[in-house]
């Protein structure tokens, strides 16, 4: 049974007649319950820093937030209500389930931006000492992805096409899972990967992978990942859409000033990675965990604005690889009237 939703003017002429009726007071309205899909990545912070610093709260929303492990079982949870809004990488699956009228694309968060380290490309030492020691060599090498069509598939796109390498001569390996990336890589099974630099680092520190590259190099501008919601909750839900924007917007200002832009105080700092400490890379001591996530922070879009221009040069590769269907439009996919385009 669907649940009636009360705007605030008619929560609060409603209660005061109860007022009236029964002579005691009540709240003004019941928070809203939001399920929020996240994954335990740095590029998840504002999702943990307006949970843990209450800014979901002070916008009326009861936040849950419900945790994956790729972006696929994401996209499939919003459209089948058990999740309300998400942060994650674009993917085949994500865009089909837009055809069909169940998703919409909200906002873009994070962003690889020249002069940020961004995602890393990693070889395993296996491959690093038989001569993969650059992308120009990775033809003919394997490379982890978590599904076909996930974001880790488009920059191995990225990657082949700036070094004029046909993604066809490179064995793209899907492990469903980061963690079953993360030990692959670790113990040689495939050659290499590319990810978010707070990830990287804890492997290139750990000694069970090399740096040969990073995705800026080859992908500026690109939307790593967007906000997105059920058609429903665009079309039906509006206050409590804008709600969660503006709350996780927050969080994005602090974690941009503290981590990307560096001119927050040194308190603040720690707090921000503490923060983040309790979801990700939670096993590492708290120091050498701050350290990863400060040194690989990546950008994430002021105010949730989408990159129109990235996410549909995504689409069009979605295409053309036939991971989708033809005639799924941008209309379909995007809703643009909740964030500004860039």
């Amino acid at each position: 049974m669907q649940k009636l939703s009360l705007n605030r003017r008619q929560a609060l002429i409603g209660l005061g007649a109860a007022g009236t009726m029964f002579g005691f007071g009540l709240p003004a309205h019941a928070a809203s319950k939001v399920n929020l899909g996240v994954m335990r990545l740095a590029s998840h912070a504002p999702s943990f820093i307006a949970y843990e610093r209450g800014y979901y709260k002070d916008e009326g929303l009861d936040v849950e937030l419900k945790f994956f492990e790729a972006a696929q079982p994401m996209a499939v949870a919003i459209a089948s209500g058990d999740a309300d809004y998400g942060v994650t990488a674009m993917s085949g699956g994500l865009i089909s389930l837009a055809e069909k009228g169940a998703v919409k694309v909200i906002g873009g968060a994070l962003t690889e931006e020249k002069g940020l380290v961004g995602a890393i490309i990693l070889a395993s030492n296996k491959a690093y000492e038989a001569g993969l020691t650059s992308p120009k060599e990775l033809a003919g090498k394997t490379f982890g992805i978590t599904t076909a069509g996930s974001s880790f598939h488009f920059m191995a796109h990225k990657i082949a096409e700036a070094n004029n390498i046909p993604l066809s001569d490179i064995t793209l390996k899907p492990m469903q899972k980061v963690g079953a990336i993360v030990g692959a890589l670790s113990s040689g099974q495939i050659d290499a990967w590319a990810i978010q630099a707070s990830v990287a680092r804890k492997m290139i520190g750990e000694g069970s992978a090399k740096q040969i590259g990073l995705v800026s190099d080859y992908a500026p501008d690109y939307q790593v990942t967007t906000v997105f919601t059920s058609t429903n909750n665009a079309a039906n839900e509006r206050e409590k859409t804008e709600a969660f924007i503006r709350a996780y917007s927050k969080a994005v200002d602090d974690y941009n000033l503290a981590f990307v832009d560096k001119k927050a105080d040194a308190a603040e700092v720690d707090d921000i990675a503490r923060i983040c400490h309790k979801y990700v890379q939670s096993d590492l001591p708290f120091e050498k965990a701050r350290a990863n996530l400060v040194d690989g922070s990546m950008r994430i879009n002021k105010g949730l604005a989408l990159s129109l221009k990235s996410v549909t040069e995504q689409l069009e590769w979605f295409k053309s690889e036939g991971m989708v269907k033809d005639n799924i439009t941008s209309e379909m996919l995007f809703d643009t009237s909740y964030v500004k385009t860039i």
